[in-house]
């Protein structure tokens, strides 16, 4: 496969039809995506990593693009995702794998790693920590006051979120994509609470896209969500208690591949609670994490936001291992 183009091809792996685009060829590279993306969230790093002499291969997720969506929301575990991308590696032909996870893509990739070291040879995460399994439920801990509650909590409901992310699809997403991100100003950026009315939009008009998101991103992104839909990315979060039930048996093991962990310091992950003391301490639980890279003035959409600094950072991971 050359370089210089980006192919595309349907998979069956784990009883799902999964859709990657992939360019180049060598050591395998799997790119997860997080909420709300797709595989073009990686448009800028499949050339480089085939230019740097690798086969980077990003799958539309389950439930996005042109991936299988199943029906029901105990289809979309940690365990149900990770077997997918173990799947993708066993459909490529290969034995192993670096797997590199964004957002909702970085717990699958960190869990990747953790529960298969013999598959995947070393893990990155962008935006999102490796966090330990903790004592208490998810849900039963995340922040809420008289007037607002945590967005992952408003997500729980099945309908909610998505009837309103689904009125405006163009809106949903240019909103998401700029208040996300390192452009957006420092005081207007809640911390992810929803009022408990709804609304998690907030009625904000939204200024003209940033420098690092053209229209026909934009187009692109809009045309897969108005044909799929936000209800199979939401089911993802509709899950969260399920994993953390799930994983009982691996409470205080340890990711111990080598990794790597890239995030922006304007990106909002970094400030929900508990991350001040989580990022710094890293290495208890990932012991062969290589480094910790904080990109000033990026937010949460790393790899579109610093397609360069992202890129550099991967290849030299991928050329240490």
């Amino acid at each position: 496969m050359a370089p210089g183009e980006i192919k595309h091809r349907t998979i069956e792996t784990n009883g799902i039809r999964m859709h990657l685009a992939e360019q180049g060829e060598g050591p395998l590279v799997v790119l997860c995506h997080g909420f709300p993306e797709s595989w073009y969230s990686w448009r800028h790093q499949l050339p480089a990593l085939a230019e740097a002499g690798f086969h980077a291969v990003a799958p539309d997720m389950r439930g996005y693009g042109q991936t299988d969506r199943p029906e029901a929301i105990d289809q979309y575990t940690l365990f149900h995702i990770v077997g997918d991308i173990v799947g993708l590696i066993d459909a490529i032909g290969e034995r192993q794998a670096v797997v590199v996870g964004h957002d909702w893509g970085a717990p699958v990739a960190w869990h990747a790693a953790l529960w298969r070291p013999d598959r995947f040879r070393g893990v990155i995460g962008l935006s999102v920590p490796f966090r330990p399994r903790g004592p208490a439920r998810p849900t039963t801990v995340m922040p809420q006051n008289d007037h607002a509650i945590f967005y992952q909590l408003y997500f729980q409901q099945p309908g909610v979120a998505e009837t309103e992310f689904e009125r405006d699809p163009r809106l949903t997403l240019h909103s998401l994509l700029y208040w996300g991100s390192g452009d957006a100003p420092r005081g207007e950026r809640r911390l992810g609470m929803v009022p408990k009315g709804g609304d998690f939009l907030g009625g904000r008009s939204v200024p003209s896209l940033p420098a690092w998101l053209t229209e026909a991103d934009l187009d692109f992104y809009v045309a897969e969500f108005t044909r799929t839909g936000f209800r199979s990315g939401l089911n993802w979060y509709r899950n969260i208690d399920r994993n953390w039930e799930l994983t009982a048996p691996f409470a205080g093991k340890t990711v111990d591949v080598p990794a790597l962990y890239v995030a922006g310091d304007r990106d909002l992950v970094v400030s929900f609670p508990g991350m001040d003391q989580l990022i710094p301490n890293l290495t208890r639980f990932v012991p062969k994490l290589r480094q910790t890279i904080m990109l000033p003035g990026c937010g949460h959409w790393t790899q579109q936001e610093r397609p360069t600094e992202v890129n550099t950072a991967i290849i030299d991971f991928l050329k240490s291992l």
